[in-house]
């Protein structure tokens, strides 16, 4: 009866009954490392074969191809992002970031091509995201939001309500645009 039971959920996060949503994590990181992995191949394939094709392949022409091939993965390769209980990780190649979403300190919106979600908590922690996780990942985006709201609420969150503001309204914006245009309302 009182047992708590944690169920795996289709849109990438775990459900505990007595708690609500206790995990998520990002659901296309697999599929955006595979076309980092697959763009790297390709253009190490296109190298060699031109080389080839000229007659001009060598071992350490081939060596150099496969170090630009490795140096253009590790650009493409996006950071695995998740959120468990209270923090939120992002896993890159090299370095693992994380940050307690209840305790933020400052949030920081930058706008670009890309635009990136900065989040720094009173520990000392900052992690860099990308917007498109956050409007792909709906659990993510909860999961922050509740950390945020209590960041809030203790009065951790020192700066950055306003720039917290225009991220949610961009990415709630674009939640519901990809919602009307996969049920053909747009």
């Amino acid at each position: 009866m009182g047992r708590r039971t944690a169920r795996s959920a289709p849109l990438g996060g775990a459900y505990s009954a007595d708690s609500g949503w206790t995990s998520a994590r990002d659901r296309f990181w697999a599929g955006e490392l595979r076309s980092a992995a697959g763009c790297a191949g390709a253009l190490f394939a296109v190298l060699t074969l031109a080389d080839a094709w000229k007659g001009q392949l060598t071992a350490p022409r081939a060596g150099i191809w496969a170090a630009l091939a490795v140096l253009l993965f590790a650009v493409l390769a996006p950071a695995r992002v998740s959120v468990d209980q209270e923090w939120l990780v992002s896993r890159g190649l090299l370095r693992r970031r994380r940050v307690r979403t209840d305790r933020l300190a400052r949030v920081r919106w930058h706008q670009g091509t890309a635009p990136r979600l900065v989040l720094r908590d009173t520990l000392g922690g900052v992690v860099e995201l990308n917007a498109r996780v956050l409007v792909d990942n709906p659990l993510l985006w909860i999961a922050l939001d509740a950390g945020v709201r209590h960041s809030l609420g203790t009065g951790t969150l020192q700066s950055g309500a306003g720039d917290l503001l225009r991220a949610a309204e961009q990415i709630d914006g674009a939640a519901a645009r990809a919602t009307f245009r996969a049920s053909g309302l747009e």
